[in-house]
């Protein structure tokens, strides 16, 4: 999303309100491989390497390169980044340089707000847009294929309970490709317990996707929503948390989560007071303000330098027991935000035997 100026102060109410099976502490998982911080270490879970501003305030081909709000792996190894404002661009992996960009619209030819992004198995995009929300399926060259249904309780207000600019962030396929799973932003109203709805869908014949399980998912405080969500292979999710305050800067959190006995939530109208509904559970592995900031600037006050408004993810490979994790923050076209790309190595607890989550 275009991320707007929000006071960080969570209020008593929000904390009382939920009567929600707690979602587990937020406090940082060790591995159990080792306890010493190398001088790149952002906890004991998360090492950063190294980060690139080379497509800060840049172009290619008549298009703004930035507002980057997800990253996925395409099929012939480059890297697929999508803009918030209906582009999506095709990255060398190793440069980042572009090397096609696609424009992209709805059935009407409009704009989307395209924030969440699955390279599908035979190729095509899927693609979210916070306008309704939505689900698209695009051919590599922008044409819609297909669109998913949604349920009417997550559609923007008034036709559902959902808010402007705080629908479907993240979007990821489960192990085995079975599974779709999208991530709101924000919680819907009447969820006053501060719980946000995390959506999945099954795959049918003839690569269809048809409504499946939803999950609830707390994010830490009231001011941090959830940009982007990624399934391990093993059925964990990476959860990404962020906020700003205005004078302070962001923070963004990145948490190791597994739903496997959350609760179906698809049939519980609101959240709050339901006593027994079990959330995803969640442990934090690191708060990227705690990453050596490598020589970062920042154009406007953070905790970190290196921190900006980190809203894309993807998991890019597996090294030494690590996962190697690609990072990207969302500039919003503004002369005081950076398009930062973090390139991260996150080590995970061991985990269930399972190829993916309920549902």
């Amino acid at each position: 999303m275009r991320l707007r100026t929000v006071l960080a102060t969570a209020t008593a109410g929000l904390a009382a309100a939920t009567c929600l099976t707690a979602a587990g502490p937020a406090t940082a998982v060790s591995t159990g491989t080792t306890n010493s911080r190398t001088s790149n270490a952002c906890s004991s879970s998360v090492s950063i390497d190294r980060f690139s501003d080379a497509l800060d305030k840049t172009t290619y081909d008549g298009t703004f390169v930035g507002n980057f709000s997800a990253l996925a792996l395409d099929r012939d190894g480059s890297l697929a980044a999508l803009e918030d404002r209906s582009s999506l661009f095709d990255l060398n992996a190793k440069t980042l340089q572009p090397k096609r960009v696609v424009h992209l619209a709805d059935e009407n030819g409009a704009d989307l707000d395209s924030e969440g992004l699955v390279v599908d198995r035979d190729g095509t995009r899927l693609i979210t847009s916070e306008t309704e929300p939505s689900i698209r399926r695009y051919s590599p060259d922008g044409r819609i294929l297909d669109r998913l249904p949604v349920p009417s309780s997550l559609l923007v207000a008034p036709a559902g309970r959902a808010s402007s600019n705080l629908t479907f962030e993240g979007l990821t396929l489960l192990p085995g490709g079975r599974t779709l799973l999208a991530s709101m932003e924000a919680p819907i109203a009447g969820d006053t317990s501060g719980a946000v709805r995390f959506q999945t869908w099954t795959r049918t014949k003839g690569d269809h996707f048809r409504l499946a399980a939803q999950y609830a998912y707390k994010p830490d405080a009231s001011f941090l929503g959830v940009p982007e969500v990624q399934a391990l292979p093993d059925g964990r999710l990476l959860v990404l948390e962020r906020g700003f305050t205005s004078g302070v800067g962001n923070t963004v959190r990145l948490y190791l989560a597994d739903p496997r006995h959350a609760t179906d939530t698809s049939g519980i109208d609101h959240l709050t007071g339901r006593p027994g509904v079990r959330l995803i559970k969640k442990t934090l592995l690191a708060d990227i303000a705690d990453c050596p900031s490598l020589g970062a600037t920042a154009k406007q006050p953070q905790p970190n330098p290196l921190l900006d408004n980190i809203e894309g993810m993807v998991i890019t490979g597996r090294e030494k027991g690590a996962y190697k994790v690609l990072l990207v923050s969302d500039d919003n076209q503004n002369a005081v935000q950076t398009t930062r790309f973090y390139y991260l190595r996150v080590r995970t607890t061991p985990a269930f035997r399972s190829s993916e989550a309920r549902g």
